[in-house]
């Protein structure tokens, strides 16, 4: 009887054994640590954190090769909270028939904006819609608006497309001017250093070339032709 209670106390203190080791040894692999990068990314709208409000490319050099077709597209990811027809009603978002050209956050039939929209000021042209859409967050800090924003800017370009063309019409802004590369003085070649320079010689005669060089060795030391010259001469 004995034998057999301490077999079964055997067996059980083993298995507990077994089981902590395991415990300790799956620890180890799956151990707890806060992910790199939290959630599911959503194709066309941006991380909170990233962008800002300035985008990266100007709208301006976009808005020529836009395409107003592909702004319908992308507005429906607005069309949730938005309305776009004239005379449409106000949602959760105000409706956005002929905005572009408007002052930012006044009228829209009574819309209640939120006082950080209200505090930016000014008409909404194509910079400040361009950064509005690339992040609202930062744009106005404190708004009432929850869309994260669109961090593709030829989608934005798109959508404010078309949106201009929703009782606005605003002509489009100048294409921003290319960069020219900065010239400067491009340093002699080995042949234009070789050149032998032009020099007024002592007789006034500005055409004669200064010969500079070394003469190589075995050469005479005077110029053949002028010997020649010098000995034509009257003395």
């Amino acid at each position: 009887m004995d034998l057999k209670t301490n077999t079964i106390a055997g067996w059980v203190l083993g298995a507990a054994g077994v089981a902590l080791g395991l415990s300790i040894v799956g620890g180890m692999i799956f151990h707890d640590e806060r992910p790199e990068k939290m959630g599911y990314a959503i194709e066309g709208v941006e991380a909170e954190g990233s962008g800002g409000g300035a985008a990266e490319v100007p709208i301006a050099s976009l808005l020529p090769t836009a395409d107003a077709a592909k702004g319908a597209e992308v507005f429906k990811k607005c069309a949730a909270c938005h309305t776009i027809n004239q005379g449409g009603a106000n949602g959760i978002g105000p409706n956005l028939y002929a905005t572009m050209g408007e002052a930012i956050a006044q009228g829209k039939a009574g819309f209640a904006f939120s006082d950080a929209l209200k505090a930016v000021g000014g008409t909404w042209d194509w910079d400040k819609m361009n950064a509005w859409l690339t992040s609202p967050r930062k744009f106005a800090p404190g708004t009432k608006m929850t869309f994260a924003g669109l961090s593709n800017p030829q989608d934005r370009a798109n959508v404010i497309l078309y949106l201009n063309q929703q009782g606005s019409n605003l002509p489009l802004p100048a294409a921003p001017a290319a960069k020219e590369p900065a010239t400067g003085d491009a340093p002699a070649n080995g042949a234009d250093a070789a050149v032998n320079r032009v020099e007024e010689d002592p007789r006034g005669d500005t055409g004669s070339i200064a010969n500079t060089g070394t003469p190589a060795r075995g050469a005479p030391s005077v110029d053949p032709q002028a010997a020649v010259e010098g000995a034509k001469a009257p003395r």
